[in-house]
């Protein structure tokens, strides 16, 4: 069954998208403002420490920590290589020498004359960001990033495994309730971004996996076939840092749900143009969606639906999602907000809406139990 979380999905043929691409500490910005970039433009780079590596030469060479100085080969700040000499001592006439080694590429950082440590630093790892979409810079972050704006479809997740990857869209469902199966990949899927419709077996992602794919994008996921799929229970509090080949965005919430008709209609319609990708979620303070960002060409740019100052909230005639049983992920048309508050089975009292889901007669649902599909 389904989860709740924060209300306000965007799924928009059109909007605005600026992205904040940042450094995980201070660094160079190599992008300027109003460049134009592409997905894989790097905009800005740092280099985080080296792992530390401490080797005590007093005792390896069996003597003080203050009669260490003659005994080092090598000067504090100096470049060393794996295996090459540091210290050295020798007694008894020469007769009896010991001697110490680097056990790694890197630098010899210092030496303690009170504890006879030496202090091994390996070389910096390099951090690069890229730009994630195409568009231009518009802002620089100083020694941090930058903000990159493009115009944009866009499609956000409730649920998502794996980070950013940009690939190609292609379509394997005819449906947006048709399940995403073993059958329905190929090798012709490699490094491209799949969207199927309704749920996805876990054979299919692990046949995803085993292929290469970039990303999948489908309506649903049993929750325990993610863990089986991860070998432990995933919290969907926070998630993205997985090791997984292929990022998994899940626009409706686990179980047998159907992709709304609307998302796979405008990912369908999208097959074959690029699309940037993310499945990290958050849904804790600063949330995160999962989404698809398909940057759009300046001739197929519409009206701005995305980014306008009068996004509607839960009014009539917005288009929300069920996000609790038992109506748990169906899509429909809010018809009236009643101000009385409504008893409910449990007893509770709560204000409600009445939303039209295609049945009969209007479904009465809790306000906190929706989501308002931001289009």
């Amino acid at each position: 069954m389904g989860d709740a979380y924060t209300p306000g999905l965007t799924v928009t043929a059109s909007a605005v998208v600026r992205k904040s691409r940042r450094l995980p500490l201070a660094g160079k910005v190599v992008a300027a403002v109003g460049q134009r970039v592409s997905a894989g433009t790097v905009v800005a780079r740092t280099e985080l420490p080296g792992k530390v590596h401490l080797v005590n030469l007093a005792n390896r060479l069996g003597v003080l920590p203050d009669e260490l100085a003659p005994t080092l080969r090598v000067d504090p700040g100096q470049d060393i290589e794996k295996g090459q000499l540091l210290a050295q001592h020798k007694s008894f006439f020469g007769l009896l020498q010991s001697s110490v080694e680097s056990p790694i590429d890197g630098v010899f950082e210092s030496v303690s004359t009170v504890t006879g440590q030496a202090v091994l630093r390996q070389p910096p790892d390099p951090v690069e960001v890229n730009a994630y979409i195409d568009g231009v810079v518009v802002e620089e972050i100083a020694s941090e990033g930058v903000v990159v704006e493009t115009r944009a479809a866009m499609v956000q997740g409730i649920f998502g495994l794996a980070g950013e990857v940009q690939a190609p869209l292609v379509a394997v469902a005819g449906r947006p309730d048709m399940p995403l199966t073993v059958d329905d990949l190929d090798k012709g899927h490699a490094r491209k971004a799949v969207i199927g419709g309704g749920r996805i077996t876990l054979q299919a992602m692990r046949r995803a996996l085993e292929l290469g794919v970039s990303a999948v994008i489908t309506g649903g996921i049993a929750y325990h076939d993610v863990k089986e799929l991860l070998g432990y229970d995933v919290g969907v509090a926070v998630t993205g840092t997985e090791r997984l080949a292929t990022t998994l965005v899940i626009t409706e919430g686990f179980g047998d749900i159907a992709m709304a008709r609307e998302t796979f209609e405008l990912l369908s319609g999208h097959a074959g143009k690029d699309a940037s990708i993310n499945g990290s979620t958050q849904i804790r303070a600063g949330v995160i969606r999962p989404e698809v960002v398909i940057p759009l060409e300046a001739r197929a740019v519409g009206p701005d639906n995305g980014d306008r100052a009068d996004k509607k909230g839960l009014e009539v005639g917005v288009e929300v999602r069920c996000i609790r049983a038992p109506y748990f992920g169906r899509i429909g048309q809010v018809i009236d907000l009643p101000v009385a508050l409504h008893t409910m089975p449990s007893e509770s009292q709560v204000r409600v809406l009445a939303v039209d889901l295609g049945d009969p007669e209007p479904a009465i649902v809790p306000r906190a139990n929706v989501e308002v599909i931001e289009q």
